[in-house]
């Protein structure tokens, strides 16, 4: 895969490195060389792994997931069936807020185990680096205890785990008329995060109904001060801006964007802000409308693909699936999704130096396929191609059981 020295970008994203019949080289965790078969014969091994016939690629890497939460939401599934509005649903008390209380209500422990739960089933699906975002507490207490279980689960899984505090993704019923004051509690949470090292990214939900596009832009611009590298949730139903303001403000990336205008396209592009596109949750919400994909890799975006694995608007832990989804609705092609969910993804929470490429010095983070080629898994969908996911060097899943 490209991509050692920063994202891939535009239609740089078509251009795929394959090498076929290659051969990867491990010792203590890391890759020590790549290459033809034949040239790598000559290195002595312990275990030699027969892949003919499978494809063998970068771990994947999951940019955006709400991993941290308490109960699930599937009485809402009529409602969506029904064509409520998700906005509506909010206004309802249902939503994110039903989420909120749930996680409130859900003692620590329990929520680690649950946690724990889509974690592996993650890994099962050949991810071996993720994001996981705060966002279900919108109180001190509650936000702590979930940043408190996704640093839990960073020191003790094998997958790698990278935090995020998105304590401003909803607006509480408390502060419905005054979510000012609320942003400032959230932002005098923020020296504490830094100082017990609970996140390393902030958050943010910009959206009608929600955070207007100057108060993320202050909220973020607050969060940057404090040390942190920032996100937002952006235009992910309307135009607002979102996607020109993290441009503006200097974003790592601007996730969602189903509603960004050409101008907020060109900005990501000219400033180098990832757009990550979460094509299931269009997909689960039953909206017709979705991400510009092929609009924004022609202006020269660098394009990433996440699930958003979250209890309401895109549940599941598949991100091959999200890749079928990028194929079939998101017209992107299978070279372009390959670098969307190893390469750009490490880039969009910081580890484009660690994760997403198989290279010399690399942390051998290997997945082997029951495919033959790297077109085969954006075409067959529904199913779990992983034969064997590799986390530094170890075995860590195998079709039929659990390793480690």
């Amino acid at each position: 895969m490209d991509g050692s020295e920063g994202p891939v970008k535009g239609q740089n994203m078509s251009k795929l490195d394959v090498l076929e019949d290659g051969a990867v080289a491990i010792k203590d965790g890391k890759v020590i060389a790549v290459g033809k078969t034949d040239d790598l014969k000559h290195i002595e091994a312990k275990e030699k792994i027969d892949c003919q016939r499978k494809l063998v690629t970068p771990g994947l890497v999951e940019p955006h997931t709400h991993l941290v939460f308490g109960g699930s939401r599937e009485h809402e599934m009529a409602l969506k069936q029904q064509g409520v509005p998700y906005l509506d649903i909010l206004k309802q008390g249902g939503g994110i807020l039903s989420t909120v209380q749930s996680t409130r209500e859900t003692p620590e422990e329990e929520l680690l185990e649950k946690a724990r739960f889509h974690l592996n089933r993650m890994m099962s699906y050949g991810i071996t680096t993720m994001e996981a975002k705060s966002g279900y507490g919108l109180d001190y207490e509650t936000e702590m205890k979930q940043m408190r279980v996704a640093k839990q689960l960073q020191e003790e899984h094998k997958l790698d785990v990278v935090l995020t505090f998105l304590g401003a993704h909803a607006i509480p019923e408390d502060y419905k008329d005054d979510p000012d004051t609320f942003l400032n509690e959230m932002i005098a949470m923020l020296p504490e995060i830094k100082e017990k090292n609970l996140a390393e990214f902030v958050d943010i939900f910009c959206e009608t109904g929600v955070f207007s596009v100057e108060q993320s832009r202050e909220y973020l611009q607050k969060a940057k001060e404090s040390g942190f590298e920032v996100k937002i949730h952006a235009d992910e139903i309307n135009p607002l801006g979102g996607a020109e303001m993290a441009a503006q403000v200097g974003a790592v990336s601007a996730d969602h964007l189903v509603g960004t205008s050409d101008k907020g396209i060109q900005m990501l592009a000219e400033n180098n802000v990832i757009a990550t596109l979460l094509p299931g949750t269009s997909f689960y919400l039953g909206k017709e409308k979705h991400a510009r994909a092929r609009d924004m890799i022609e202006a020269g975006v660098s394009v990433a693909l996440s699930t958003d694995f979250n209890p309401g608007s895109s549940v599941t832990e598949n991100l091959q699936f999200i890749m079928n989804l990028a194929a079939l609705n998101l017209k992107m092609t299978p070279e372009e999704i390959w670098h969307a969910v190893t390469v750009n993804a490490a880039h969009a929470i910081g580890r484009g130096d660690q994760a997403g490429i198989i290279a010399v010095g690399r942390a051998a983070d290997i997945v082997i396929w029951d495919a033959s080629n790297y077109l085969y898994i954006p075409y067959h969908y529904g199913v779990n191609h992983v034969n064997t996911v590799w986390k530094n060097g170890e075995k860590v899943f195998e079709r039929g059981g659990w390793h480690g």
